[in-house]
């Protein structure tokens, strides 16, 4: 059996996957490694180290076909591959030097990325890896969709909008065009991933036209504990009042902020969805949450003039019936009327019958679209 292994690096955490890398990419097995860097968890070296013994445990033959498999390649999810990256790459010495000159754009990601690559490098000397990146779904966007209005010698420096999320929106098309066909994956979508990172894209033609995420991550709607956008005046406000540098404005709005910040109590939407009744504060976090994605909806709707389908995914679009319900609150202008039983039972299409937009719930899977993209890339497999 060959086998195809996918690494998805974040601040505090790694998920890894291993498929066969049959025409099915049945996924034989994957783990996590959890709240690395806190008081409670692993530093990023026992984590590394922890993965590295997963790998040669549970993936790697001897190349005679004794064990379980041998592992054939690694794909790894980078969140930010700049300007130039538009498609998957293999992974060498030139392709790291050149992303980690990208280190400014994604500090809170890529750094960490990088040295789990040259780890497994060092470990698997032979072993091919395939970077995939989450800025690609987007690094072609209309050319108005990426400027960022500021003096154009920072659009030098590689100051555009990028968005993200790009391997989970990849798989939704995919996974759009299986279940409705290709006329509505060709259509005006909206595609809403919800989860602890938020972000919504306006796609039409099967390309993207714009999305809520800007130059970082943090940008677009609120999340756990991101803040989403913000009046930019309120840097130099806390800066001349609080004496904030821009670490700690960094830590402000990427860790304290979001659901988090407005409810004063937890980053959970389930937790918040739970106290709502009795706590103003989870009250206004949920309400608030609802109303920046309805209207990221509308504005797209303008964008690709009109809406055909509108989908949401992760953890909070996959799970949240109350969020989708009032998310989809007063969008009835745009044809957006959903079936409150199917909402409930969490199904597939939860539209009304013979509304004008298709609303469905698509259970996203970054690592199956990253294991199809190192198969595609090194032609492994997909026998």
């Amino acid at each position: 059996m060959r086998i195809l292994l996918t690494i998805n690096a974040g601040s505090s955490s790694i998920k890894f996957a291993l498929f066969d890398a049959g025409a099915a990419l049945r996924r034989l097995d994957q783990g996590s490694i959890e709240r690395i860097g806190l008081a409670d968890g692993p530093d990023r070296q026992a984590a590394v180290e922890q993965l590295l013994k997963w790998v040669g445990t549970h993936a790697a033959g001897d190349g005679r076909g004794h064990g379980r498999g041998d592992l054939s390649a690694v794909a790894h999810r980078i969140v930010h591959g700049g300007p130039k990256y538009s498609a998957p790459v293999l992974l060498n010495a030139a392709v790291i030097t050149e992303l980690r000159a990208l280190s400014p754009f994604d500090p809170e990601h890529l750094p960490q990325e990088l040295r789990l690559a040259e780890a497994l490098a060092q470990r698997f000397p032979d072993l091919p890896q395939v970077a995939c990146f989450d800025t690609a779904f987007h690094h072609d966007m209309p050319r108005v969709a990426q400027l960022l209005a500021l003096p154009r010698r920072y659009q030098a420096q590689g100051l555009r909008r990028y968005g993200f999320h790009g391997l989970s929106y990849a798989y939704l098309m995919q996974e759009l065009e299986r279940e409705a066909g290709t006329l509505a994956a060709r259509g005006r979508v909206v595609l809403a991933h919800l989860g602890n990172g938020a972000s919504l894209a306006a796609v039409r033609a099967g390309q993207s036209v714009d999305t809520s995420m800007g130059f970082t991550p943090v940008a677009g709607i609120p999340m756990s504990t991101r803040s989403g956008d913000l009046d930019p005046g309120i840097v130099w406000y806390l800066a001349r009042t609080e004496g904030l540098d821009a670490q700690r404005f960094n830590q402000l709005v990427n860790a304290e902020s979001g659901l988090l910040g407005l409810s004063e109590t937890s980053p959970d939407m389930r937790d918040l969805l739970a106290r709502e009744a009795t706590d103003e504060r989870a009250r206004d976090a949920v309400a608030f949450f609802c109303y920046q994605v309805r209207k990221w909806i509308g504005a797209f709707a303008a964008a690709l003039g009109g809406l055909d389908t509108l989908v949401f995914a992760g953890g909070i679009g996959e799970h949240s019936a109350p969020v989708r319900a009032r998310v989809c609150e007063g969008l009835d202008f745009l044809g957006v009327a959903i079936d409150a039983s199917r909402n409930a039972a969490h199904a597939r299409l939860i539209s009304k019958d013979g509304g004008r937009v298709a609303v469905r719930v698509i259970p996203t899977d970054e690592e199956r679209i990253m294991a199809q993209l190192v198969a595609g890339v090194l032609g492994v497999g997909l026998r």
